[in-house]
């Protein structure tokens, strides 16, 4: 196998919505209450934000800074005219993916946030849950049918309500949803946590369908800042860690002994320091289980984690020199397309480095084979195989550019000093 032969799916990128999102899944009645864009000046900025009952989410883009010199990178988008098209626009974003050479993907909401946290604090719910069907509605109907064979269909649920919850899921289930995007931790979102049998019945309709929990670094508890005036550097550096918090969380609750086929994905966590955290479970469990009664039953923690815990990294030399130490059928690769972590457009020549020393049999497993079981995706029930290699894929994008894209505009935390950017610097931006 070379680099040209792979077939990459991503199991983490990002979608930033159209501004016409809602208006051919909304009902006709509920148009003028659904969430809309506004633009406006800030400075010489343009800023775009959606608006939705009293509030507004400002700084739409995040960090989709995608096809911007590295050195704009701390500029982030506040319109859609700073960011690329195919950050939300499905024919750019199926160009910008070929370009890639990915194959598959899965894409996580901007606007309504991750799980939808934005909309648990909406005030007329019987809106918010049209609102909700109707984004489910876009994603999947619009968004991943507008490329069939091209995307994972992913939703969100309206988890104020367990009940709510349960009957999107099932309606979602039977579109043809994949995976649901849901917190890290739901205690920090004012929801019951992970030990909680207020989520059995959520649990059992995931089981059921073969449906994977996917939490997302920053879903619900987000690493913290050490301080204000520390580089903002140190935050990045320990930001896809801190999702190890919710591993344990997860794998010490009670869920997957109930419901032993469900699956959780690790999205943006990395793999790394997966070893070390299973080991710690382990010797944790056997020294001090005589008093704090947990109980896996025969199995180890880690064992419990290689049957039903996913996980995925965009660059990760440590993790995959260390693949004996984790169950090499639930590793997965990950893009992160538009954010500011992602390789593109030269993925494929990144991952080629770091996993070239693993026989053909695993590469194809952690490209994209483990993806598909665990996903049920099967894009070669409707593509041929081998147009869906990194060879074939780029050689559809000859027409792309792919030339850095500057002075796009946004707002800009850098200092003229030339110092490191720190903490405080980048929060005044979201205050």
């Amino acid at each position: 196998m070379n680099m040209n032969d792979m077939i990459l799916v991503s199991v983490d990128d990002h979608v930033i919505e159209p501004p016409d999102l809602f208006k051919n899944h909304l009902p006709a009645h509920l148009l003028d209450r659904a969430p809309k864009m506004q633009s406006t000046k800030n400075g010489s900025d343009s800023v775009d934000s959606w608006i939705f009952e009293d509030r507004v989410v400002p700084n739409f883009g995040l960090n989709a800074v995608v096809g911007r010199p590295l050195n704009e990178y701390g500029m982030e988008p506040s319109s859609y005219s700073q960011i690329r098209e195919g950050t939300y626009d499905v024919k750019a974003r199926v160009d910008d993916m070929n370009v890639n050479g990915i194959l598959g993907s899965i894409c996580f909401p901007t606007f309504p946030h991750f799980a939808g946290s934005f909309f648990l604090k909406a005030k007329d719910k019987a809106l918010t849950l049209a609102v909700i069907q109707a984004y489910n509605d876009w994603h999947i109907d619009g968004w991943c049918a507008a490329a069939p064979g091209r995307f994972i269909p992913l939703s969100i649920l309206p988890l104020w309500d367990i009940d709510l919850a349960v009957a999107e899921a099932k309606r979602v289930a039977a579109k043809g949803c994949r995976t649901i995007s849901f917190f890290d931790n739901p205690v920090a979102q004012g929801l019951p946590s992970v030990h909680n049998d207020y989520w059995d019945p959520l649990w059992r309709v995931l089981e059921d369908n073969k449906i994977v929990i996917s939490i997302h670094i920053g879903s619900g508890a987000s690493a913290p800042y050490s301080s204000m005036d520390a580089p903002i550097d140190t935050w990045i550096v320990n930001m896809p860690m801190y999702i190890a918090n919710a591993t344990t969380d997860w794998l010490f609750s009670p869920i997957f002994k109930k419901f032993p086929t469900l699956k959780l994905a690790l999205s943006e966590g990395g793999i790394g320091w997966v070893p070390y955290l299973l080991e710690r479970a382990d010797f944790t469990y056997k020294h001090h289980r005589a008093w704090t009664n947990s109980n896996f039953g025969e199995l180890l923690p880690s064992e419990l984690f290689k049957r039903n815990f996913i996980t995925c990294f965009i660059d990760d030399q440590f993790g995959l020199q260390n693949t004996r130490f984790m169950n090499i059928d639930k590793i997965t690769y990950e893009c992160d397309y538009p954010h500011s972590d992602t390789l593109w457009p030269n993925a494929p020549e990144a991952l080629w480095t770091s996993i070239n020393h693993l026989s053909d049999e695993e590469i194809n497993k952690i490209t994209h084979l483990n993806a598909m079981r665990e996903f049920g995706y099967d894009p070669f029930a409707l593509l041929k195989r081998e147009e869906c290699t990194v060879g074939a894929l780029r050689a559809k994008a000859t027409h792309v550019d792919v030339s850095p894209r500057e002075n796009m505009g946004g707002f800009n935390p850098s200092n003229s000093e030339g110092r490191p950017v720190t903490n405080g610097e980048v929060m005044k931006l979201f205050a």
